[in-house]
């Protein structure tokens, strides 16, 4: 292809299969390395056109899905997907990206034609820099929730993340979609305290991570204390885990990014992941498998809410007797049983697919690490992959027939069914008249509701994936703190 000037060959057809399902689907997996790989022409308008079409795609399925629930008399339509893409595009993600693109070039973000430069090192040797069009990349890559790196570093690099300022910019556009859409929603269905309910639901989700994976990377390694090697705060040395991460940049930047990323269906990093505590990878594990709904991806992570939402008026429905209803709508066993299929598929998929992974030993020997460590490296993949995050623990060879073809089949479904779902639910509900407010209407905009929603979430999760996570993150945590080095 033209754009190539470093003369790349061509993906194998099961690689080109899984980076085309991965930024088709918005997930952006990589099992690749972005500018040893793919030709400018093939990152700008291969991944680069699929990052805006994707997100704009949650936008649409997202804007159907609202119709469907405040629609307040009866409809058989619920939007053309088309318009609703081109408005995505057009109002939203363009002009934020062009302003995005601008302050990330401000800090030094690269953004150029030219081909990678050659250059001397002051030990003596020479260094080939890789560049291209990266800021231009990187602004709709995290306003988008893509999260795809232009390089294999992602946003450790410092060309594509170079100062303080830009990465606090860059972790303000993971997160600036997600949490504004729950104000849209709040007007989309004319009051404003159910978007807050919601909104404060995935926080009360989020924060306390944040916190988890600060003080586990605040903490040395044991096995590095075991050594006699020196992780203290001292007036020499931050302190901490710093192993993995950039000096620039430190823990609390990398234990907020690495939070935010994972909640948000993002998965960009600026640390890797699979250097941090196993308490840092419990939290990252935990924030994709709760669904990817605090805060989600762009569109797809409140409408995932929107699923738990069902669920939860179900639940409470059944509990005091009354019939289920949110926004005035009738909650039935059809939207029932559709919500429990977008929510447990993708689990079911990230389960079912390390289950296979362990039991083939070709796929297991991809996980550079033995035991614990090892185990979370698969399901960390396919936890990814089936919750459209995209990040990885490292340590995983998944360059192969297998990986490449299996984590194709879970970003396609973890993409796709809950959507259809979505998109059930709220063709289901566009056909029902709202019936006003009673004196047994369950009140969806409190705090009890906040934390029965929440308690919903947490259960759906514990239940599906606490065996799991026993067998990795949480038996790492137990090996370590007896002594027993990984």
């Amino acid at each position: 292809l033209p754009g190539n000037s470093s003369h790349f060959a061509g993906l194998s057809p099961d690689l080109a299969m899984n980076v085309a399902t991965s930024f088709v689907t918005n997930t952006n997996w990589q099992s690749y390395a972005g500018e040893s790989t793919l030709g400018y022409l093939a990152q700008m308008a291969g991944l680069g056109v699929q990052n805006f079409l994707s997100a704009a795609a949650g936008l649409a399925v997202l804007a159907a899905v609202v119709r469907g629930f405040a629609n307040k008399s009866l409809a058989d339509r619920l939007g053309n997907f088309w318009v609703d893409a081109t408005r995505a595009v057009l109002y939203i993600l363009l002009p934020l990206s062009f302003v995005g693109a601008l302050g990330l070039a401000s800090q030094g973000v690269v953004q150029t034609f030219a081909p990678s430069l050659t250059v001397q090192t002051l030990e003596g040797g020479e260094q080939t820099l890789a560049r291209g069009p990266v800021a231009s990349q990187v602004a709709i890559k995290q306003l988008g929730t893509n999260g795809g790196g232009f390089f294999n570093a992602n946003s450790a690099h410092p060309f594509e993340n170079p100062t303080p300022l830009s990465n606090v910019l860059e972790v303000i556009a993971i997160l600036l979609l997600p949490v504004a859409l729950c104000v849209a929603f709040g007007r989309w269905v004319g009051d404003g305290r159910q978007g807050a309910a919601l909104l404060a639901t995935m926080a009360l989700l989020f924060l306390p991570w944040i916190v988890v994976v600060f003080h586990a990377e605040s903490q040395a390694n044991p096995t590095f204390a075991a050594l006699g090697i020196d992780s203290a705060a001292s007036a020499r040395q931050e302190g901490g885990n710093l192993e993995g991460k950039e000096q620039r940049l430190g823990v609390p930047a990398s234990a907020l990014w690495a939070s935010a990323t994972t909640a948000a269906s993002n998965g960009s990093v600026n640390a890797m992941h699979g250097s941090m505590q196993p308490r840092s990878v419990f939290a990252t594990l935990w924030l994709m498998l709760l669904g990817e709904v605090a805060f989600g991806g762009v569109g797809s992570g409140l409408y995932g809410m929107l699923l738990f939402v069902v669920l939860a008026v179900f639940t409470a429905g059944l509990m005091v007797g009354r019939a289920p209803e949110y926004l005035g709508k009738k909650i039935e066993p059809y939207e029932m049983k559709m919500a429990t299929f977008g929510v447990l598929m993708p689990s079911l998929v990230a389960l079912l697919g390390t289950a296979l992974a362990t039991a083939i030993p070709s796929a297991a020997a991809a996980a550079l690490n033995t035991g614990p460590r090892g185990f979370s490296e698969l399901l960390y993949a396919f936890a990814s992959a089936a919750n459209n995050n995209g990040s990885a623990l490292a340590g995983l060879s998944a360059n192969a027939p297998f990986w490449n073809l299996a984590l194709s089949v879970a970003m396609f479904v973890g993409r796709f069914v809950p959507a259809l779902a979505a998109l059930a639910i709220a063709g289901s509900l566009a056909r029902k008249r709202t019936a006003p407010a009673g004196a047994g209407t369950l009140p969806t905009h409190t705090p009890l509701f906040v934390l029965l929603l929440a308690a919903v979430v947490i259960v759906v999760a514990a239940l599906s994936f606490l065996p799991a996570l026993a067998l990795g993150p949480i038996a790492e945590e137990t090996s370590l703190s007896l002594g027993v080095s990984r």
